[in-house]
């Protein structure tokens, strides 16, 4: 079965980087559009970023455009989320997840298959 699995969440000051991973197995990797989304406590899940399957198509959330950077690299099936300028309000669960539709679309429901989520935490 599909199973994604996210990594490189953490504690992070307010200005700083983090960049996220997320190693996929169990799919054809190249065949899928692949996302980022996010969801804090007490809030709805959130699209963050998406990449198309070959990677030169990528459509972002306005409040993340210019910050953050999505990419894949199919020969290693994992997409990243560089997440630079970090904020407060970046604190969140980031999820990847995977979609057998082209890029732009971005409802939580569009996508299929979901990692676990890692924690990004940003401090003031």
């Amino acid at each position: 079965q599909v199973q994604l699995v996210e990594s490189g969440g953490g504690l992070v000051q307010a200005g700083g980087s983090l960049r996220l991973s997320c190693a996929a197995s169990g799919l054809t990797f190249s065949r899928y559009t692949m996302g980022w989304f996010r969801q804090a406590p007490g809030k709805e899940r959130e699209f963050v970023a998406q990449v198309g399957r070959s990677g030169s198509s990528t459509y972002y959330a306005n409040l993340v455009n210019g910050r953050f950077t999505i990419s894949r690299d199919n020969a290693k099936n994992t997409v990243y989320l560089q997440m630079n300028s970090l904020k407060p309000e970046d604190t969140a669960v980031y999820y990847c997840a995977t979609s057998q539709l082209g890029v732009g679309t971005t409802t939580p429901r569009a996508y299929d298959s979901w990692g676990q989520g890692t924690q990004v935490t940003v401090s003031t």
